[in-house]
């Protein structure tokens, strides 16, 4: 795999930590960018030595969203299709953080606007930086909340709070985040990578099949019938029965032991 500097990697006991490195740009996407953190996520998929993926920022911002640089209408030439953008770009990405049956944590460590709030409310366990904030800000340049904003806000918030945000584009605290579901949890500044990273090493070592497996189901819920969500329980269960790791589980409970699960 090609190296970047724009997504700095780092596997270390399970967890692929990955950091958005831009911060002279409040880490907002340009191609490189795009291109190296869906490579470390696919690198996620297939590498059986990760078991949880944590996604954070370098510097003051976690991810302003796309980089506006080279867009700018004063210089002429035509008209941008933002709607390639987010198909080869942004949504490839989205997908593929949704479809990964492991733990994806992300540690908000300052302004997430945009693109980049909603990449953090695509991923599993979100927590962020009391002093961080998330904003909806699309409607100050035209267009429509992207990167899976208009689906995540709606189905976490409902459609009052989620038109809200998007329309008046104001600043929406961590803790209020917090308060409102829509992420995990607010921790102090400095306390934020390490809470991250404990939380992203215990996600690792834990059953990471069965863990994969209640996502899928977990994101499945609002879309099925109670009927077809019990025949996709059963058939879940019957898969995560079959792993290494119940066997482990319940042999470490009888036992009045710790669990040693290998991910399998």
């Amino acid at each position: 795999m090609e190296k970047s500097e724009t997504v700095l990697s780092d596997l270390q006991d399970g967890v692929l930590t990955l950091t958005l490195n831009r911060p002279d740009k409040l880490n907002s996407f340009n191609e490189d960018m795009h291109l190296a953190l869906r490579a470390q996520i696919e690198r996620a998929h297939s590498e059986e030595s990760v078991r949880a993926l944590l996604l954070t920022g370098a510097g003051r911002g976690f991810c302003a969203g796309q980089d506006l640089g080279d867009r700018d209408p004063r210089k002429g030439g035509e008209k941008p299709d933002l709607g390639a953008t987010l198909e080869r770009f942004y949504n490839p990405t989205l997908r593929l953080i949704r479809s990964l049956e492991k733990p994806v944590i992300c540690a908000v460590n300052g302004v997430a606007a945009g693109a980049g709030a909603n990449i953090a409310f695509a991923c599993d366990i979100v927590l962020a930086a009391r002093s961080a904030k998330f904003i909806q800000a699309f409607s100050k340049i035209g267009l429509i909340p992207d990167a899976g904003g208009s689906w995540s806000l709606t189905r976490i918030l409902g459609e009052p709070r989620a038109k809200a945000l998007a329309m008046l584009a104001e600043p929406l605290p961590a803790e209020q985040a917090a308060d409102w579901g829509l992420i995990w949890k607010t921790v102090d500044d400095e306390a934020l990578m390490p809470e991250a990273t404990s939380i992203a090493a215990r996600l690792a070592a834990g059953p990471t099949v069965g863990l994969g497996l209640t996502k899928r189901l977990i994101q499945s819920a609002s879309a099925n019938s109670l009927e077809a969500h019990l025949d996709m329980e059963r058939d879940c269960q019957r898969q995560a029965g079959q792993t290494d790791d119940y066997a482990e589980g319940v042999t470490a409970f009888l036992e009045k032991r710790p669990a040693n699960f290998r991910g399998r």
